[in-house]
């Protein structure tokens, strides 16, 4: 039996446990306790927060899982550690903490048997013994010392292998019925009949057909209402043009959640492990994968105190991963956030300072390796910001695809509104200044400026080397450590920070109101002051300086790669190509910025929408600059992605969310191309009449933390959990879920809230999913892309009309497609997302509350046909959902009364 007790704290209370039994305490002496002895817990973070003692720390079982099963998930909960266990779940909090006694044993058991992971366990642990990790006395006197030494991690991850070019992709065209015939091998020739799924094969068909006409792709847009089957509907064509013509086939989606659920999918079409792993890969961006050369700058003294545990945990997963994505991969999501801030994201490449086959472990490169795999793969699944991002500057030109599906393609605007914007800031403009000049302090680390990446290239090319070192003294007039400090008291060094200081200036004189609460300010970039255009010419003077030897630089590497030297074997081109991206990607940055300059003082360019902004959060600055968007960002979507393609399949379940056809081409890039996109449209198998209602509370009043706060703990205990609760704003998310929190967890109702919770969103749904009797608070990044089909997501509830938030560009895209029509579209898209959580199977029931009687009966086109809509008070509101959904007796067919 472990000699430390185990504390649990819940909303409910708190309880500690030892071998004498389990007894409940107050705040005060489980502080105490926790201070003066390690206490095995579940969550510090989390525990932390319920205590208001945010520097807890003990032994956390969710560490010890990830040591002891590295690359495995499990839920962060008493029922998820009882199920990788195998243990009982507790029924009731105070049984808890005894059951995380009995779970931290079950777990240490592991050492007395050969489990999978056993390999490297000891080295870990020894080194972890060093770093003083809590668990680590306990885990080093249970494993005994390997016969043979154990291999370092570097030594025992396999390398890729090169292979000849992939020959482009042979012209073929996939036979009428051939799509349906290979969905039915998909779906099982014994499965119920889906007229609109075969209707979808046959239409998403259309995509793959040969080109006719150079920069005129075959465009399908296909909306598939929920439950139609998409996914298998474009994979049966998709999977059919992989093989005859033997290239490969990207689909992109914007959530990590399809990510997965398209990895999960694709076994249909490859059942064997061994063959999918070949023919499917999951591809993200660089910023994703763990860097294998900055893990071992951590592993050897990098990191210190608690960030050099992660890092050994870390190095345990890396050994087991299947791909090395950190990010929605098979690292557990909770893991980093049980180390607050400390370094998870100083372990990817998200500066772009790869030096590719400069790095020891460029043959063993999570990246390289999955870069290479794709180019053999016959489906890709993607993002649509890796998507975007290869196509306009990536370094796989020769194995650029050809077809693409859109999935989530109602959000191609908003990822090409991301893509395609130019921010001229200070945290910006450091950030190129750290990727020429390297670090500037006596930080520990292994970063290195431009000059010592390509030293050696240099000394080969004397116009190179100048270019260089004009590159490093141009850098010094970008913004440096502590610009913020310095604007915040008028002492700004240098010409860019002192064109931030202008523009820190005017925002607040036209932008702050009185009773500000302290966010963001932003104003147009409209007759500027003469502060701000008399500070744009030397900023535009010093950034032009800048551009000119990064230009050159990049010219010089490309005519070494012509000359192709002795010393240019593979490994040596492949680093110089790699260096050519990257200084292609800042040199276009920095043109970008001096184009928004130009602006300044200068014409309005119609395209854009130009703007001023100091980013602040309760009144804190933490970014000031100048930014600009395009008007309509599928311009730029539709020239860099769609018209290279050969075809490309646009879908969604809302495609038309919130307006026409017109719309969906209007905001997937088609009115771009010559040749118009083929539509399609299938409705929702789903029986809305019956299985779900929307109802609109009429009496809760708009303002009212509390009583909004009373609206949701009145709805879900009616419901009995399994609620979904979306927010317009965090702080008013925060202000209900302080209210109900506590009364929740007396009804023994759990609740979980993004931005309160220690814990990423990934991780929430995951426990949102595995519990019916849990609810979960979130905002935007809930209303779209949560799959929870069943009893765990039964009811949704909005706390307001999600209008959009007024905001410089909102106004000049609201003026450009028509106003108050425009507002309109873009909430009834939203509602039609949000509403898309609530049946996701043919069993679902569910009911959907909007808590505004505000809401305009316009925007109820935004709901599915059918489905029963009423304007009720707060108590019919939780009459009705009880009934419903306590006893999940049917509603009868409703009429939809006036609104």
């Amino acid at each position: 039996m472990l000699r430390y007790p185990a504390l649990h704290a819940s909303h409910a209370g708190i309880w500690i446990a030892n071998a004498d039994g389990a007894r409940p305490i107050g705040r005060g002496e489980a502080i105490r306790i926790a201070a003066d002895t390690p206490v095995i817990m579940l969550n510090a973070p989390l525990v932390g927060q319920r205590l208001g003692y945010p520097d807890l720390s003990g032994l956390d079982l969710l560490e010890l899982y990830a040591f002891l099963r590295p690359a495995q998930f499990a839920v962060p909960t008493p029922k998820g550690i009882a199920r990788v266990t195998g243990l009982d779940v507790p029924s009731e909090d105070a049984e808890v903490a005894p059951f995380l006694l009995r779970a931290a044993e079950a777990m240490l058991a592991l050492t007395d048997t050969d489990w999978p992971e056993r390999e490297g366990a000891w080295t870990a642990a020894q080194s972890l013994f060093r770093l003083r990790w809590p668990w680590a006395p306990v885990v080093a006197e249970r494993l005994k010392k390997p016969a043979v030494n154990e291999r370092w991690l570097f030594s025992s991850l396999p390398e890729w292998e090169e292979h000849a070019p992939r020959p482009a992709p042979r012209t073929v065209t996939i036979e009428p019925g051939d799509a349906e015939a290979r969905l039915v091998d998909l779906t099982g020739h014994g499965a119920e009949e889906r007229p609109g799924q075969r209707a979808y094969a046959g239409a998403a068909t259309a995509a793959f057909a040969p080109r006719a006409m150079r920069d005129t792709p075959n465009l399908v847009l296909a909306e598939a209402g929920t439950g139609i089957g998409k996914t298998l509907g474009y994979l049966a064509p998709a999977s059919l043009w992989a093989e005859k013509a033997g290239g490969a086939v990207w689909i992109s989606t914007y959530t990590k959640t399809l990510q997965r659920q398209l990895g999960q999918e694709t076994a249909r079409l490859y059942p064997d492990a061994a063959i999918r792993k070949a023919k499917v890969v999951t591809r993200k961006g660089r910023e994703n994968y763990l860097c294998l050369l900055n893990l071992e700058d951590a592993l050897q003294g990098g990191f210190a105190g608690r960030a050099a545990i992660l890092a050994h945990l870390v190095a345990r997963w890396a050994a087991y991963s299947a791909d090395g994505d950190m990010v929605g991969g098979d690292l557990p999501g909770w893991l980093p956030t049980l180390f607050r801030r400390n370094g998870s994201t100083a372990l990817t490449d998200r500066r772009g300072e790869c030096v590719y086959a400069g790095c020891p472990h460029y043959r063993k490169c999570f990246i390289e390796r999955a870069a290479r795999a794709s180019s053999d793969a016959d489906i890709v699944i993607a993002n649509h910001a890796l998507v975007m991002v290869n196509a306009a500057r990536g370094r796989e030109l020769s194995t650029r695809p050809t077809r693409y599906v859109f999935d989530e393609g109602h959000h191609i605007f908003d990822a090409a509104d991301s893509m395609f914007a130019t921010a001229l800031t200070g945290a910006e403009t450091i950030e190129l200044r750290r990727w020429i000049l390297g670090p500037e302090s006596s930080g520990r680390g292994r970063r290195r400026g431009l000059a010592a990446r390509l030293s050696d290239l240099a000394s080969y090319d004397e116009q190179g080397a100048r270019a260089i070192s004009d590159a490093v003294t141009a850098a010094g007039a970008l913004a440096s450590d502590g610009w913020l400090q310095r604007l915040g008291e008028g002492a700004p060094f240098g010409p860019i920070e002192t064109l931030l200081a202008a523009v820190r200036g005017l925002t607040y004189a036209r932008a702050e109101q009185p009773g500000d609460a302290g966010y963001g300010l932003e104003t147009e970039l409209a007759e500027p002051d003469a502060t701000l255009i008399e500070a744009a010419a030397p900023a535009a003077a010093a950034l032009d300086a800048l551009v000119r030897p990064l230009v050159t630089l990049g010219r010089r590497l490309e005519a070494v790669l012509a000359e192709a030297p002795d010393w240019m074997d593979a490994p040596a081109r492949a680093r110089v190509e790699g260096a050519i991206a990257s200084i292609g990607w800042r040199a276009e940055t920095v043109a970008s910025w001096l184009s928004l300059l130009a602006r300044v003082g200068g014409p309005v360019d119609g395209d854009f929408v130009d703007w001023l902004a100091v980013d602040r959060i309760e009144g804190r600055e933490f970014d000031i600059g100048l930014h600009r968007h395009w008007l309509d960002p599928t311009r730029p979507f539709a020239e860099i992605v769609l018209k290279p393609a050969h075809g490309a399949l646009v879908t969604s379940a809302t495609l038309t969310g919130g307006g026409d056809w017109e719309v969906a081409e209007a905001r997937t890039g088609a009115p771009h191309l010559l040749r118009p996109a083929a539509r399609f449209e299938a409705k929702s198998p789903f029986d809305y009449t019956r299985q779900a209602e929307v109802l609109i509370v009429t009496d809760v009043k708009r303002g009212d933390i509390g009583a909004l706060a009373n609206a949701y703990a009145q709805l879900i205990v009616a419901s009995r959990g399994g609620t979904l609760g979306l927010f317009t704003a965090i702080r008013r998310l925060r202000g209900v879920h302080g209210r109900i929190a506590d009364r929740l967890a007396r009804e023994g109702l759990p609740l979980h809230a993004q931005h309160v919770d220690p814990i990423d969103t990934g991780t929430l749904v995951d426990i949102f999913r595995d519990d019916p009797g849990a609810s979960l608070l979130g905002t935007d990044a809930l209303r779209d892309g949560v799959d929870v089909p069943g009893e765990s997501l039964r009811l949704v509830v909005m706390e307001g009309v999600p209008w959009a938030k007024p905001s410089v560009l909102h106004a000049a895209r609201r003026l450009a497609g028509g106003g108050s029509a425009y507002d309109d579209r873009l909430v009834r898209a939203r509602l039609a997302q949000a509403f898309g959580r609530l049946i996701r199977r043919a069993d679902d029931s569910g009911v959907f509350v909007m808590l505004s009687a505000a809401m305009p009966s316009r925007l109820l086109s935004a709901f599915p046909p059918g489905v029963p809509i009423a304007r009720v008070t707060l108590e019919e509101a939780v009459a009705r959902v009880a009934s419903r959904l306590s006893s999940r007796a049917p509603v009868g067919h409703e009429s939809r009364e006036p609104a």
